[in-house]
């Protein structure tokens, strides 16, 4: 089923701006269906007849459809129009009349939808006086008599469904509210009229105004009032707040004093282009606010001990590396800078965990890196293309990087680090260090299989296996901690190809 961008852009009928518009109704009509209680479906012209193109279910209600309208065509007969036996439409022709510019009935029609009776209303969505497409509410018939909350909210949702037909909502200039925390009708409204004078009150909405501190009768009062004296605090106030309180401004804003929070959604309701009241959406966040700073401080906790974890990694290599230099023999000098590379390589897993917000590393910037530090901690017969050359002896090695790993787990960066930092010194000491060329790690991956090939044109191992230490870390890690498998193999073109192939856990966010 196309998406409802692809409706609208494939209809030649509206313009960028009118698409842009509907799309900002389907994203805030939720406020419409739940004061109402009813299913909202959104038509437009079709080439067979009108089009449904967006489908809303109440939150607050039962809803008509268990089927998906969305796709659905009506014209005003049945059948085939050419027909003359084709029986009429009346709900489709109705539909087209108002896309025609037809002006809507003011009662609502009994409709039938899935074998249950039930009560339709339709209304034209215009802009700047052209009709754009017909809204449909239609909500199930019922013989339990409303209660004094569900008519109040119905009659705020008659003023919005009013708004709708003028072109006054959505709300023009009107930010779309985050949906993390953003209060909903079955959280709690408040009418207010043009003053800011609280006239009614969700029971939802007066238990979340008790719960913050506010005490008492809220009807016949402001908020802006009430507000004032539990706000007395060092905590800041969003500027915004007095405007939503006073319901002058299609804002969103948090007030928070006390320990507790609420989020303030303000709707100002207007008629012939005058504010003539507003409703105000209310939802108590505290907990989820309190969730939220733990998050971030758990965050911050994760990131400063990445951030330790480095520097004290880099101190230990930095120790390695002066110890190297006091010792007398080669071979004592080669295992401490050995160890100082393998010490540096897990400082890079930690160093690329501080970037991201997740537990996660970006290993193909880890991958660069690691390049960069098995070519430069080599035998002193190697230098790095594009780096001094120390002396006129050193033979060049080129380094190349064919495809993307992607994201990969941190647990997993740290022993996959090790393994290709050593896969690549070897080949460089033992495949580039007299001849030189190029040294290529080449990834591929398909959903968690990922295949790293680090590759060198030198002369090839021939029949001879690789042994040593860092050989055996190698196997070791890829083995024990990845549960892959790593093998060599010469290259056709000469060289030798090291083979590393995992399967990786999947991430979780």
């Amino acid at each position: 089923m196309p998406s409802l961008s692809k409706f609208l852009a494939d209809n030649p009928d509206l313009s960028g701006k009118e698409a842009d518009w509907l799309q900002h109704l389907v994203g805030d009509w939720n406020l419409l269906s739940d004061l109402l209680r009813t299913d909202l479906v959104l038509w437009i012209r079709g080439e067979e007849g009108a089009l449904a193109v967006a489908h809303c279910r109440p939150a607050t209600g039962s809803t008509v459809y268990y089927e998906d309208p969305v796709g659905t065509v009506r014209s005003a007969v049945t059948g085939d129009p050419e027909d003359p036996d084709a029986a009429a439409d009346p709900e489709g022709a109705e539909i087209a009349r108002l896309l025609a510019g037809g002006e809507p009935t003011e009662e609502p029609t009994p409709i039938e939808r899935e074998g249950r009776s039930a009560t339709g209303v339709m209304v034209p969505v215009r802009k700047n006086g052209r009709t754009l497409a017909v809204l449909a509410a239609e909500s199930p018939d019922s013989d339990a008599t409303p209660s004094d909350n569900e008519t109040h909210q119905r009659r705020l949702g008659v003023r919005v469904l009013e708004m709708l037909q003028h072109g006054a909502f959505p709300i023009e200039g009107a930010p779309i509210p985050p949906r993390r925390g953003a209060p909903r009708v079955g959280d709690g409204v408040v009418e207010l009229d043009e003053a800011g004078v609280v006239q009614w009150t969700s029971p939802n909405a007066r238990s979340a105004f008790h719960r913050f501190g506010i005490a008492g009768e809220l009807t016949g009062t402001t908020l802006a009032e009430l507000s004032t004296e539990v706000l007395q605090s060092r905590s800041p106030v969003d500027e915004s707040l007095p405007l939503v309180l006073m319901g002058r401004a299609a804002w969103r804003s948090d007030m928070q004093a006390r320990g507790g929070t609420l989020s303030l959604r303000a709707v100002p309701l207007t008629q012939n282009g005058t504010r003539t009241g507003a409703l105000i959406l209310v939802r108590d966040v505290t907990e989820l606010r309190r969730r939220e700073r733990e998050l971030i401080t758990k965050d911050a906790t994760i990131r400063e001990v990445h951030h330790r974890v480095k520097n004290n990694l880099q101190t230990v290599a930095a120790l390695l590396r002066m110890q190297s230099r006091r010792m007398k023999t080669d071979e004592a000098r080669e295992a401490l800078a050995e160890a100082m590379r393998r010490v540096s390589t897990i400082a890079l897993v930690h160093e690329s965990l501080l970037q991201g917000s997740e537990e996660a590393v970006h290993f193909d910037e880890v991958i660069d890196r690691c390049l960069r530090l098995a070519v430069d901690a080599a035998s002193a017969t190697v230098h790095r293309a594009g780096s001094p050359r120390l002396t006129d002896a050193q033979v060049e090695v080129r380094t190349e990087k064919i495809g993307r790993v992607g994201t990969i787990r941190a647990e997993e960066a740290t022993p996959l680090a090790l393994v290709v930092t050593e896969l690549a010194t070897n080949a460089v000491e033992h495949g580039l260090s007299e001849t030189g060329g190029t040294l290529t790690i080449r990834s591929e991956r398909t959903g968690s299989h990922l295949v790293i090939s680090i590759e060198d044109d030198g002369n090839g191992m021939g029949a001879a296996k690789p042994t040593g230490l860092g050989t055996n870390i190698a196997l070791t890690l890829v083995q024990g901690q990845l549960g892959g498998t790593l093998t060599w193999e010469n290259r056709p073109e000469g060289g030798t190809a090291a083979v590393v192939d995992v399967y990786l856990d999947p991430l979780t966010l």
